[in-house]
């Protein structure tokens, strides 16, 4: 009996699979805002997408995993709500790193960084899922919509809402002169 050579093949799903566990990390650690819980969905995640990896057709295994980890996280919110939503802390946070050697600039950009991370924290989830995906992963807004098991249409308008409120966390100035509330 000939068996197929994709089904649970741990080479194939190291390579198509397992290579994007940071985004993975990411995803969860921005969802759930806590690193310890995101390091135990992503691993029940992974193994979901191992026992499910013969369903698996294609060459890029991020989206898959992305929208696995994505519902693997709705699951555990739905779970374990908490009353009080945790902030990530001050760490890298998907943030890449200050290579200038100038300590004044990287006060300045760490302060900024600290701002950017605190304004993406604060966005409701629907909202800072995408902003994630699209600015943080770079994935496309057909990838995303994939992920995130929703319309294209919707992905644009919940960016386009999540940009807004993030330059108006990060600008205030913008209100006044924009005459918004």
């Amino acid at each position: 009996m000939q068996t197929d050579p994709d089904i649970a093949d741990p080479q194939r799903f190291q390579s198509r699979v397992l290579v994007h566990l940071d985004s993975a990390y990411n995803l969860a650690r921005w969802i759930l805002r806590s690193e310890h819980d995101a390091q135990d969905v992503v691993q029940e995640a992974c193994l979901r997408a191992y026992r499910a990896f013969d369903q698996f057709r294609g060459d890029d295994g991020r989206c898959w995993l992305l929208a696995i980890v994505r519902n693997a996280c709705q699951t555990w919110l739905d779970r374990n709500r908490r009353d009080a939503p945790q902030r990530l802390p001050e760490d890298d946070a998907g943030v890449p790193p200050d290579v200038d050697g100038d300590p004044h600039r990287q006060m300045l950009r760490r302060a900024s960084a600290d701002e950017v991370r605190g304004a993406i924290d604060a966005l409701p989830e629907e909202y800072r899922e995408v902003i994630v995906l699209r600015e943080l992963e770079g994935l496309s807004y057909k990838e995303i919509a994939a992920v995130a098991g929703v319309p294209v249409g919707t992905v644009m308008s919940r960016l386009a809402r999540a940009r807004k409120r993030l330059e108006q966390q990060l600008n205030p100035a913008a209100l006044v002169e924009g005459g918004l509330p």
